[in-house]
């Protein structure tokens, strides 16, 4: 079964950075696609960055283009989100998923990991 699990999450001031990290078993980078969501209290889940690692192709939400970035170490199975310059909206429970092949919506996720961006 495919198991993804966040971890990296805190509490940050604005302008500060952090890594998330999303450790992922069952599924492999060279097939599917990679993804961060997020959501805020009382707001639906929103996209946030994408990665098909077999085309290199990356996606990101306007709200974070410039300032996220996401990767991934294939050796360790890990997908990376870095997150710069961080804003009090960014405040939300970030979580990893993975769309395998041939489906059109993200089928597996992660537990969550909790940012508090403080102003």
């Amino acid at each position: 079964q495919v198991q993804l699990v966040e971890s990296g999450g805190g509490l940050v001031q604005a302008g500060g950075s952090l890594r998330l990290s999303c450790a992922i078993s069952g599924a492999t980078f060279s097939r599917n696609t990679m993804g961060w969501f997020r959501q805020a209290p009382g707001k639906d889940r929103e996209f946030v960055a994408a990665i098909r690692w077999s085309e290199g192709i990356r996606y990101y939400s306007d709200s974070v283009k410039g300032r996220f970035t996401i990767s991934g170490d294939n050796a360790e199975n890990t997908l990376y989100l870095r997150m710069n310059s961080l804003k009090p909206e960014d405040t939300a429970v970030y979580y990893c998923a993975v769309r395998t092949r041939g489906r059109a919506d993200y089928n597996y996720w992660g537990q969550g990991t909790q940012i508090i961006v403080s102003s």
